[in-house]
């Protein structure tokens, strides 16, 4: 291998089969990879017919203007009539489309597929009184709460393209987003619930509107009751206002490739790129992949834990599922409020059987203990998801063992907001999976680990992950900013779309992620990946979460620095742990991926959708001062983590 590759350090084989029931009557096959295979325009022609449209296309794929797509041109559909509309007139209208579980214990909600089609008509209608017309932006700040998921809707069902942001994003990152996409109407709440008390969001609006003169009105659900500043002539009650709107409105039909959404993801500049996603495209992927990918039947009951203020909340909370006609929970709060079983209380009240969250949660569960799922009844659930970075081996297997009784496939998904939807997953009754492991690319999608020339490693080698042939779900550019798409995802192999994963194929062909490639360490000459040296580390027994990085290093360029949470079973491990953690990295990758210091630390600085900042755990390792924090759920955490570092450096 050439030294520029990505080493490929560590082995797996542990092979879990799929249920031999599952497999019997699972909604894809093996030969559906080679019907995909043989013509993907027509595979993906074939499954646009799930969804119903008022004009059909002409073509399927247009790549002409490449890397510009055009999916299935020539026609017409609108999203929310195929996500809500369409299954009341099949006669699913009293079929329940979300429960609702709000964080304070008691407060539910059921939201049949009729009901839903009033709310999103009413809420359209209020939208048209605010004048937005077809093809003007609309900002939403909300929490998980049916109203976020209507509001959506009402965008698509009028052509106007909405911008989600997240509502824990500060007031500084909602008016840059509005900034940026012109948007003219903002939705919002006064509040949310949040760890047992309820948490403002109005303020955060009202001071970020201070830079956004443009933004003509302001749309606020209450949720909380707290105290909440007003603006007349901007801002009106949805209660005032979409309640008592008319449940009267027929969607129009736009072009397939009508703008469907911007969502704002972070880039290298600090500038945040807005992803542009048109409808034709996205939605037969997100509608097919979530029937494939999760084996959806009609009496699944599904639940994904992310917020709908990321990619996973749009693609497979609103939809993919309601494109499907599912039915799904949606739970505002967080894991452990009121107490660390909640999420398992909500599987076993609603008998959840599809269930979809990210390896950051996993790993807090393992740090908790095997004892809080262990008091309920998971006995509903068949199939298991892992989504938003990749999960480590140990934590795919308790995973499987706590929350899946030792026998429910994971499908374990690789994409991105830019890819729409799934991209890399296993089958849940056809694939042999691995822990750890995406697999293979799903039927319909052309993936490749290539080194730097942009040629195909062999098996056994690492490099970089690319997508060979276009998508229905890829992005269509960045919005405003078709040079900076072209040079961000299209310019060190025009031919390949590439986002800056690193990944690499083991000895029988699967992939494996092995994150950011700027997150690979170069120590004596080797390209370590660092998810590989954090997957040792969980793998040991005291060990509940870790992140490693390289710090500038004398001798060897660089050095592995590791971070790591202990279990609440080992915690005061004193010196000894730190020795044992080197010393077990060694053992299970090799010297090279020895680290130079083992920090224990009381919790790691994250994003707000889990994703670890090892920039800033960069600053630590090299004696820097911290960077800014302002992306991080918890501010406080770095000052957390220098206080309360108990650390070792290396001694042989």
């Amino acid at each position: 291998m050439t030294e520029q590759n990505i080493s490929n350090l560590s082995h797996e084989d542990r092979v879990f089969e799929p249920p031999a029931d599952l497999a019997a009557n699972a909604n894809v096959t093996a030969e559906v990879y080679d019907e995909a295979a043989a013509d993907r325009p027509a595979f993906w022609g074939k499954q646009a017919e799930r969804l119903d449209w008022g004009t059909p296309f002409t073509e399927v794929l247009d790549w002409s203007n490449a890397p510009f797509a055009k999916w299935f041109v020539g026609g017409k559909l609108n999203a929310a009539y195929n996500c809500v509309d369409r299954h009341v007139e099949s006669g699913n209208g009293d079929k329940v489309a979300l429960h609702f579980v709000g964080e304070p214990e008691g407060d539910t909600r059921d939201i049949t597929y009729a009901e839903l089609q009033d709310l999103v008509s009413q809420a359209a209608n209020a939208l048209i009184d605010l004048g937005v017309q077809t093809g003007d932006r609309v900002a939403i700040y909300l929490p998980m709460i049916p109203e976020a998921v209507i509001a959506m809707l009402a965008c698509a069902r009028l052509g106007a393209p909405h911008t989600v942001v997240f509502g824990g994003f500060s007031a500084d990152a909602l008016s840059s987003r509005i900034l940026d996409c012109e948007a003219k109407v903002v939705i919002t709440a006064d509040g949310g619930y949040r760890r047992g008390a309820p948490s403002a969001l109005k303020p955060a609006v009202d001071e970020a509107l201070e830079k956004c003169p443009d933004v003509t009105g302001v749309l606020v659900v209450r949720r909380t009751g707290q105290d909440t500043a007003w603006t007349e002539g901007r801002d009106v009650w949805w209660h005032e206002t979409v309640d008592q709107a008319s449940t009267d409105h027929t969607p129009e039909m736009f072009d397939a490739e009508h703008p469907l959404y911007v969502m704002y993801t972070s880039g290298t500049t600090g500038s945040p790129k807005g992803i542009l996603h048109t409808t034709g495209g996205y939605l037969v992927q997100s509608a097919w992949t979530f029937w494939a990918v999760f084996d959806y039947k009609p009496d699944d009951i599904y639940w994904c834990t992310a917020d709908v203020g990321w990619v996973t909340g749009h693609s497979y909370i609103v939809y993919g599922p309601l494109a499907n006609g599912a039915t799904q929970v949606l739970y505002e709060g967080t894991p452990d409020t009121p107490h660390k079983g909640r999420w398992w209380q909500i599987v076993q009240d609603y008998k959840v059987s599809l269930f979809y969250t990210a390896p950051t949660a996993v790993r807090t569960f393992m740090k908790w203990g095997d004892d809080i799922p262990a008091k309920h009844d998971l006995s509903s659930l068949r199939i298991l998801g892992s989504v938003g970075e990749s999960i480590n081996p140990e934590a795919y297997v308790w995973y499987r063992d706590n929350i899946g009784g030792g026998t429910t496939p994971i499908v374990d998904t690789w994409w991105q907001t830019e890819t729409g939807a799934h991209m890399i997953s296993p089958l849940p009754g056809v694939t042999s999976a691995k822990p750890g492991s995406a697999m293979t690319a799903i039927p319909g999608i052309a993936a490749e680990v290539v080194d730097d020339s942009g040629n195909p490693v062999d098996n056994g080698e690492g490099g970089y992950l690319v997508i060979t042939e276009p998508w229905p779900s890829m992005l269509r550019t960045i919005w405003g900013d078709d040079d900076r798409y072209k040079e961000t995802y299209w310019s060190r192999w025009p031919q390949y779309y590439f986002a800056g994963d690193g990944a690499r194929k083991d000895e029988d062909g699967a992939i494996w992620l092995l994150g950011r490639v700027d997150d690979v360490m170069n120590v004596s000459g080797h390209r370590l990946s660092t998810t590989e040296i954090e997957s040792a580390l969980v793998s040991h027994p005291k060990v509940a979460e870790a992140a490693v990085v390289g710090a500038t290093d004398d001798t060897t360029g660089q050095a592995v620095v590791a971070f790591v949470i202990l279990r609440e079973s080992a915690q005061g491990g004193g010196d000894d742990i730190i020795a044992e953690l080197r010393n077990h990295v060694g053992h299970q990758i090799g010297p090279i991926a020895k680290p130079r210091q083992v920090m224990v630390v009381p919790e790691l600085p994250k994003t707000r959708s889990g994703k670890i900042m090892r920039r800033l755990l960069r600053d630590v390792a090299e004696n820097r001062e911290v960077g800014n924090t302002t992306t991080l759920a918890d501010a406080g955490v770095m000052d957390l983590i220098s206080s309360g570092m108990q650390t070792a450096k290396d001694d042989d």
